[in-house]
């Protein structure tokens, strides 16, 4: 399947999906958003990572803020930092990124790595590889290259951590992707669930998944009168 340009949606919903489907439909379908500490710290890194112009240290060049979108994903974004080296033989010797591809046959033999930065440190999901896979894929099928591996820069860590873009990630990508374009398809937000993570996701006061906990009806109303008699008597005295 090929999607239109008009029909490519974030890159970044990806993570959202992975992290909460609802928090993803609030985001996406209904366009909530709310920021804290955590959100501001991540807002700030990727801010640093786009700073300064294209740069080439040690024979590799660095783009930063580099837009991406792939046709058969559906999706589009913006890489925060893409690593771009050269075959031995080939350096760039002072040329730009585009006048060195441009004078190149193919883009085969190169060594082509996004980064990606996060705030905190290694998840124990994929939410944050999924998201780096799906930059590598618009890559590859921008340039007709291949990318084996990208890189997560962590803020708590302060380093760089390698991640194999094999198979198994690639098809959680794929899968991401086809699901969050049902989401936004079918235009349904699903239901709240409280879970520890709420605590930390900035939207938990627009989402209060602790108050669409599963209840009964009664329990509810029950609930309510309670909780307005003694606003009540609290008035009155």
């Amino acid at each position: 399947m090929s999607f239109a340009e008009d029909q490519l949606l974030p890159i970044s919903a990806l993570q959202h999906l992975l992290f909460c489907e609802r928090q993803c439909a609030l985001i996406h379908l209904e366009r909530a958003w709310a920021d804290n500490l955590y959100t501001a710290e991540g807002n700030s890194l990727h801010a640093k990572a786009h700073e300064g112009k294209p740069e080439t240290r040690d024979g590799e060049r660095i783009t930063r803020g580099l837009p991406l979108r792939s046709l058969t994903l559906g999706l589009t974004g913006i890489a925060d930092i893409v690593l771009w080296r050269p075959p031995p033989g080939q350096p760039l010797k002072g040329r730009t990124l585009a006048e060195a591809i441009r004078l190149a046959p193919s883009l085969a033999g190169w060594s082509v790595t996004p980064v990606e930065y996060k705030r905190g440190k290694p998840k124990k999901n994929d939410c944050d590889k999924v998201q780096l896979c799906a930059q590598a894929i618009c890559l590859e099928e921008m340039h007709n290259i291949v990318i084996p591996s990208g890189q997560i820069f962590y803020g708590k860590d302060r380093r760089r951590t390698e991640v194999p873009l094999e198979e198994a990630i690639r098809a959680t990508t794929r899968d991401a992707a086809r699901r969050f374009h049902q989401m936004m398809e079918l235009g349904v937000t699903p239901t709240a669930r409280h879970e520890k993570k709420c605590d930390t996701c900035s939207l938990v006061e627009i989402c209060l998944p602790q108050s669409m906990e599963r209840k009964s009806a009664i329990a509810f109303i029950h609930q309510e009168l309670s909780s307005r008699r003694a606003k009540d008597v609290s008035q009155d005295m």
